[in-house]
């Protein structure tokens, strides 16, 4: 078994597994979760998008006008219009800063919950550095797996992002297996691609 980072004796919020200088392995291993990072095979609508021309002249003005030195600048202008936009498409609800709190080890907010009344998503937004947000994302994923422990799940998916850059993550529950993506979607040239894989995570069936 993987040595943790995580004391059991420690209290930590979500934002404390960012700053935290330890390995994807280190961190999930207090869970008794693995971890590995391949090219996920990712759930893709097949529904005809609309708007898209609409929201990439949106997401192109904010590029233009819009200083994105903040996370918050960021979550407003780039990744909320493209959230809404998938939670229309997909009759899913968004709820932003989410609380979570299961135990010590896991408490917090998560930036964006998107759910339908079977799938779920988890976006964590940063200014930067998608490594260390995913450490994060894959703590909240494990939270929000402790959370829906009543429900009959096999798989949840989460995003990082810095608006114009996307990266997936996967956990499975039955493996009790945390997957990373090894591809990077970009934004606005993968728009279209992107939208349809948030889209086909909550369009799924179990």
């Amino acid at each position: 078994m993987n040595k943790s980072a995580v004391s059991q004796n420690s209290s930590y919020t979500f934002f404390d597994y960012f700053k935290m200088n330890a390995d994807f392995e280190e961190i999930v291993g207090f869970w008794n979760y693995g971890f590995n990072t391949e090219i996920l095979t990712l759930p893709q609508s097949i529904r005809e998008i609309e708007n898209i021309p609409e929201l990439n002249a949106r997401l192109n003005d904010a590029f233009s006008r819009v200083a994105l030195e903040s996370e918050m600048a960021r979550r407003e202008t780039l990744i909320a219009p493209i959230l809404l936009e998938v939670a229309r498409h997909a009759e899913a609800k968004v709820r932003i800063e989410f609380p979570l709190d299961v135990s010590r080890q896991l408490r917090g907010s998560l930036d964006y919950l998107l759910h339908t009344k079977t799938d779920f998503l988890v976006v964590e937004a940063k200014n930067e550095d998608l490594y260390r947000g995913f450490k994060q994302l894959a703590v909240e994923l494990i939270a929000l797996e402790k959370w829906l422990n009543d429900k009959e799940i096999n798989f949840l998916y989460g995003a990082v992002s810095t608006g114009n850059t996307w990266q997936f993550g996967k956990l499975d529950v039955n493996n009790k297996m945390i997957f990373q993506d090894l591809n990077i979607y970009t934004v606005p040239r993968q728009l279209e691609e992107l939208l349809k894989i948030l889209i086909g995570i909550l369009e799924r069936k179990h």
